[in-house]
């Protein structure tokens, strides 16, 4: 039966590579010189016939080689000089493409391809921050990247539509105005007591009837009231809220639970603000700590409510307040890697600028309860959305508030150059 020439070539190349009676031994010299009709420079040309040297180390360093552990491919060495040989014409169908040498690319070139994309794709990569080595051996965080850009952004997009619930009854807004200052220290930590996984809107009706039916309240002035219908004046009394410490104190646990039954785990927040009631009178002369670490010791109090407070209450910036919502946001921008609020707050704090530890709650809060929601996010809405800034963005999502306000513009736009035209005519 006659074989074709590329059956007898291959059956040379799988002589070669299989050692004699099955058994395993290093290739033989024999194999490197069939092998080598198929290198480069070899082809059916000997190289006995050339110019070049023949020695065993000049030829091949297939002798050194397993057959099992390396392939092939990576043992030949591209030519010096390409030329044309016989193995170009060799049919490739049904045959590996290794064994076709005018497909495959040098290693120098591959090598070259891949740094360059892989230098690509750094540049184009968001960086979270990161710690860095300065010149002394002290470490430093660097920001991420783009994280200016993003806060002033977000925070332009917050003031022009401030309608959030956090706007008008966050926790730091739910204190009685005509309060002593004491009162309103108080009745902050008692709001941030309440809010724990509980809706601002929710925390806000409790904290209204705590103000007025947790006892009799006492009449601290009067206002004049415009009256409407008679356009007259009158004079009507001005009352102090009912929620201070004292009467905290003298209320029964059972009617306090009632007046807070709406927020979450209410029950367990009755017993705290209790017992936290009576500390505040024994240890802090019936005043709030004026400390971080001193407001942690009290029931009910983590991190997050204490530095909350602290700025609210006592305007001092010691540590950002980072609910939830803090959490989730940053990290959807890709500014870090955290599992908890706590290890978010830390990272924060290590290179955020300390003037903005007050406001980044209400911002991140705001945002998150209006257009980032934890469900659905409304990617549209964000004035984030097509600069390619936040990591997250669910691209494609173009809401019709968006489309409204840029035809507003739009329109705004056209008019002023209509007037202008018409200026000019005239």
């Amino acid at each position: 039966m006659r074989t074709s020439r590329a059956s007898r070539e291959t059956a040379k190349v799988l002589q070669a590579l299989s050692p004699p009676g099955g058994r395993r031994q290093t290739r033989s010299a024999s194999g490197a010189n069939v092998l080598r009709e198929f290198a480069y420079n070899g082809g059916v040309n000997d190289r006995a016939g050339s110019d070049m040297p023949t020695s065993d180390d000049e030829i091949s360093s297939l002798s050194s080689l397993s057959s099992d552990t390396v392939d092939i491919e990576d043992i030949l060495e591209p030519p010096a000089k390409r030329h044309k040989s016989k193995i170009d014409k060799l049919p490739t169908r049904g045959t590996s493409s290794r064994f076709t040498p005018a497909r495959m690319r040098t290693p120098e070139k591959k090598t070259k391809k891949s740094v360059e994309s892989k230098q690509e794709s750094s540049k184009a990569r968001k960086e979270p921050a990161r710690k860095v080595k300065g010149e002394d051996g002290s470490f430093k965080v660097e920001p991420p990247s783009n994280w200016e850009t993003i806060y002033s952004t977000v925070k332009k997009m917050r003031e022009e539509n401030p309608t959030a619930p956090v706007d008008t009854m966050g926790c730091a807004e739910l204190y009685w105005r005509a309060s002593s200052p004491r009162d309103k220290r108080y009745q902050t930590l008692v709001a941030l007591m309440l809010s724990s996984q509980t809706k601002d809107t929710v925390t806000a009706v409790a904290m209204q009837r705590l103000h007025t039916e947790l006892g009799e309240a006492p009449l601290i002035g009067s206002v004049m009231i415009k009256e409407e219908a008679e356009d007259s004046k009158t004079e009507q009394p001005v009352r102090d809220s009912t929620l201070n410490l004292e009467n905290i104190l003298a209320v029964a646990p059972e009617r306090l639970n009632q007046l807070i039954g709406t927020v979450g785990f209410h029950n367990n927040k009755t017993k705290y603000i209790k017992a936290a009631a009576v500390i505040l009178r024994d240890q802090y002369d019936s005043d709030i700590p004026s400390t971080a670490s001193e407001l942690m010791k009290l029931p009910g109090v983590g991190p997050k409510m204490a530095y909350l407070c602290m700025s609210a209450a006592w305007g001092k910036d010691e540590g950002i307040g980072v609910d939830v919502h803090v959490h989730r946001i940053t990290n959807l921008w890709g500014w870090h890697k955290t599992k908890n609020p706590e290890e978010t707050r830390m990272a924060l704090e290590s290179w955020l600028p300390k003037d903005k530890w007050h406001e980044i709650n209400k911002l991140l809060v705001g945002l998150g309860q209006t257009v980032c929601l934890p469900v659905r996010r409304k990617c549209g809405d964000c004035d984030l959305a097509g600069t390619k800034l936040c990591k997250s963005e669910i691209k494609g999502l173009v809401s019709k508030i968006k489309e409204e306000k840029e035809a507003k513009e739009n329109l705004k736009l056209e008019e002023g150059e209509g007037v202008q035209v018409k200026l000019e005519g005239e």
